[in-house]
This record gives C-alpha cells, structure tokens and sequence, in this order.
C-alpha cells in the first residue's frame, strides 16, 4: 500500500480509470460479438447499423489507447468488407 498522499491518490486515480476502460473494451467485444453473428445470419440492413456502432465503439478504444489506431483502422476495414461482402 503506497503511504504518500500523492501515490495513495494515483493508485485511486488508476483503479478508476482501470474501471473504465475495461467497461469500454467488454462493450467494444460484445458488439463485436453481435455484429459477426449479423453478418453470419447475413442479414444485412442491421449489420449496417451494427458497423457505424461498432466504428464509434473502435475510435473510442483508440483514443483511449485500449488499442493502436493502427488496429482499430485495421478492424474497421475488415469488418466493412465483411458487410460488403454478404450485401
């Protein structure tokens, strides 16, 4: 246990931001989850709508730096080609 003011205020200040962004990356895979298994149904009109969430959901992560910009282009990509694909 830290004994300094400052180190028992950053221990605090990094359990909340932990909180935080573990509340985005389950958010990010469960729409992850329910777009693949859109796309699997092929139905296509809520996969549409299910990307634009989950390209929201992606930059999130990244500006968070949950992920690297460069994976979460990478991801938006392959899961619009994924939608155009069945469409």
């Amino acid at each position: 246990m830290p004994q300094r003011r400052t180190a028992i205020k950053a221990l605090r200040q990094n359990r909340v931001r932990h909180l935080h962004n573990l509340d985005i990356a389950t958010d990010l895979k469960k729409t992850t989850k329910k777009f693949l298994a859109l796309i699997k149904d092929k139905n296509t009109a809520e996969a549409q709508s299910a990307l634009k969430l989950i390209y929201k959901k992606l930059d999130k992560a990244a500006k968070r730096n949950l992920m690297h910009d460069n994976t979460a282009a990478r991801r938006k990509a392959r899961f619009s080609r994924l939608v155009n694909s069945i469409s």
